[in-house]
């Protein structure tokens, strides 16, 4: 697990989520729109909150909703090893904080949430603290 404290854009963190439940079945009209994001109530939560939803249409056990003025996004992965909340900042730009299994870091990577060479740090810094006990 690797601790995530970071400032992103609303857009990447929506891709995240996408990457990391749906990108092989979201419809391609909701991977284009920016107001659409997947949301789930089952095992591995995912919420947004904001001020005004639409729920469009559920597939596989995510419904895909179109949202209005997004304050927060909170996400448990099905497995539990994944625990982010993004927290609306100044418009669209929010910060990142929780934890995050490997497999959930190639997905950040992968959305530009974060880089190789954050995770390569904070790796390196975590081996140092492990070193030291």
């Amino acid at each position: 697990m690797v601790n995530i404290d970071t400032t992103t854009t609303l857009e990447k963190f929506r891709k995240f989520l996408i990457y990391s439940t749906c990108k092989s079945f979201i419809p391609k009209g909701y991977l284009k729109d920016p107001d659409i994001f997947p949301e789930r109530e089952e095992a591995g939560t995912i919420y947004i909150e904001c001020s005004s939803k639409i729920n469009l249409k559920k597939i596989r056990g995510i419904q895909f909703v179109k949202v209005y003025d997004v304050l927060g996004v909170l996400y448990a992965s099905k497995s539990g090893n994944t625990k982010l909340k993004w927290r609306q900042i100044a418009g669209k730009i929010g910060k990142i904080t929780g934890e995050a299994s490997l497999n959930s870091l190639v997905n950040l990577i992968e959305a530009g949430v974060i880089t190789k060479k954050d995770v390569m740090k904070q790796l390196q810094e975590k081996g140092e603290e492990n070193m030291e006990e």
